[in-house]
């Protein structure tokens, strides 16, 4: 689709981590062409490819911000609105993107052009790889999964990504205090989001009732949650907030 090294790969790792039910499959459906005149322009500037190889220093990734500028991972964008939505309205804050879907990725990439935001990057590829290879610990302010893949069918379940395991490596990567944040329109997805990151014992819920939070002013609704709106689906918010490490020597969260 596009010319050696001038665009996002199709499968930037491969198999090279590990061979591993995936809660995604790459999607690179034809892209408009101003999607493919804002890949072929932008993505060596603002791309991401999540190989694995490396390890992100986030704060050369986003150098048109102050250094130790917070930085929020976004899981799964669609075509980039809302995305670009939140990054206009806090422009202090890096969002980093990641996703697989190219026309996806060239919107997002021609928004950020069009509306001047210099705060967003674009990566290409598996997030759980993203996360535990080229991420550190500690490092993001936030990590927001709005709208997975419920996967409804039982026996596609395990193809979900909010998995213990996943939760657990998402958690590690938020520095104190930073939120994870997941939103979905599949209530026996929400309600095993809110069994999932409950049982985590690095997160709290924000909370008091350990129930669902009322939509955050800071999260758009999106075309794709107004047609669900539509057809009665109820919108669930799950926000919990990193609590800090244990004190080694009591083995209590400081206060």
């Amino acid at each position: 689709m596009f010319p050696d090294g001038d665009g996002p790969s199709a499968d930037p790792a491969g198999d090279r981590h590990e061979r591993r039910i995936r809660s995604f499959q790459p999607r690179r459906s034809r892209v408009t062409v101003n999607q493919r005149r804002a890949l072929l322009k932008l993505w060596p500037k603002w791309g991401v490819e999540i190989d694995g190889d490396r390890r992100l220093d986030l704060d050369a990734l986003f150098d048109t911000l102050p250094p130790g500028a917070p930085v929020v991972l976004e899981i799964g964008f669609g075509m980039g609105e809302a995305t670009a939505e939140m990054a206009a309205a806090d422009p202090g804050t890096g969002i980093l993107a990641a996703d697989v879907h190219t026309p996806g990725q060239g919107n997002l990439l021609a928004l950020a052009e069009r509306d001047g935001l210099t705060n967003v990057r674009v990566a290409n590829g598996d997030a759980i790889i993203l996360l535990r290879e080229m991420l550190g610990p500690g490092v993001l302010a936030g990590i927001r999964v709005f709208f997975p893949d419920p996967w409804p069918k039982k026996r596609h379940h395990k193809r979900r990504i909010i998995q213990p395991e996943f939760v657990s490596l998402a958690a590690s990567r938020l520095r104190p205090g930073g939120l994870l944040h997941c939103a979905t329109d599949w209530e026996p997805y929400a309600e095993r989001m809110l069994e999932v990151l409950s049982g985590c014992p690095a997160l709290e819920n924000t909370r008091a009732d350990g129930g669902y939070a009322p939509r955050p002013d800071f999260r758009p609704l999106t075309r794709f949650e107004r047609q669900g709106l539509a057809k009665g689906h109820v919108v669930r918010d799950l926000l919990f907030r990193r609590v800090p490490d244990p004190d080694p020597g009591t083995g209590t969260p400081p206060s």
